[in-house]
């Protein structure tokens, strides 16, 4: 019986060490995430530039004047996809 009485008796140790631990940690998270005060986030006011000053020369640089514009693009013809493009493909019937 002994034996017994003391097996119950570790297990009982045992489940009372992890309610512990449990609770503890609990606590914790309560504290640390719950209860605890944020802190006072400080307003950073950032100050405009004074003064933009554009260069407008640059536009004038022969090395512009060499670039070549984009080609004009062509409206698709041909059919448009599904409707729904997430659905998978129907197989087509021979």
């Amino acid at each position: 019986m002994a034996i017994i009485f003391s097996e119950k008796q570790k297990k009982q140790q045992s489940l009372i060490l992890v309610f512990i631990t449990v609770a503890v940690l609990t606590g914790l998270v309560f504290y640390f995430g719950v209860f605890k005060k944020p802190k006072d986030e400080s307003i950073i006011i950032l100050v405009p530039p004074k003064n933009v000053v554009i260069n407008f020369e640059i536009l004038k640089n022969p090395l512009l004047s060499r670039l070549e514009l984009f080609e004009e693009v062509i409206e698709f013809e041909g059919e448009i996809g599904r409707d729904n493009p997430f659905n998978p493909p129907k197989a087509e019937k021979p």
